[in-house]
Order: structure tokens, then sequence, then C-alpha cells
């Protein structure tokens, strides 16, 4: 498939989709007319991209957990480096932190809801 509906299929920008590229998280195949040819595994591969950036995890980071990615968010790691846990250990406590940020958050808003509701009489 040419970028175009990657990029309609993942709902990514076609920008992003280059910088995948750039960054060796994606490869497409070159067809004989030198175009760029996304396999249809690649719909899955983006989302898990773009899964790993949305929890936090930065590009260098998940070109380096990405060969082990079997399937959409199964991350299965046979030879991990202490340095790879250690760097995932870290990402993971990161993510945790700010979880816990958006919970309060979420909750303070969800209180102040609540009380504009019954302070206005509204359900």
């Amino acid at each position: 498939m040419r970028i175009g509906e990657l990029s309609e299929r993942t709902g990514t920008p076609t920008r992003l989709l280059r910088y995948y590229e750039e960054q060796g998280l994606i490869t497409p195949a070159r067809a004989a007319n030198g175009y760029r040819d996304y396999d249809e595994r690649l719909v899955d591969r983006v989302a898990q991209i773009r899964g790993l950036l949305d929890a936090g995890l930065p590009t260098r980071i998940i070109k380096e957990i990405l060969p082990y990615l079997d399937g959409p968010r199964v991350i299965h790691l046979t030879d991990a480096t202490p340095e790879m846990i250690a760097t995932l250990e870290r990402e993971r406590d990161q993510m945790t932190d700010r979880i816990d940020c958006l919970t309060r958050n979420r909750d303070a808003i969800a209180g102040y809801l609540d009380a504009l509701r019954g302070h206005n009489g509204h359900e």
C-alpha cells in the first residue's frame, strides 16, 4: 500500500510515518518503480509505535524493543541487557508517576463537576 493509505488506516499523518521511517521504526519495501510499498503488517506496527509513544517512551527506546514485539501491544524480551531492563524500569516508573498525577487531576475535576451539578441543581 502507499503511504496515504497507511496514513488513513492508522490515523497517522504521513509526516509522522516518514519520521518513523527515518528513525528506523518502520521499513517499507520498494516497488519496481521506486515507490515505497507499505506492507499490511505495518498497520499493526504503527499502532504499536503510537501506543508506546503515547505511553511516554522515546523513539530511541522504542527502536531497541521493537524487534521483540510479537504482535500488537505484546512485548516479548528474551535477551534484554541489564541496561535495557534499567531503562525500561525507569520509563515504567515515570509512567506510573504520570498516571498518578493524571488520576489526581481527573478526580479533582470530577469532584468539581459534581459540586457544580449539585450547586446548580443539575443531575
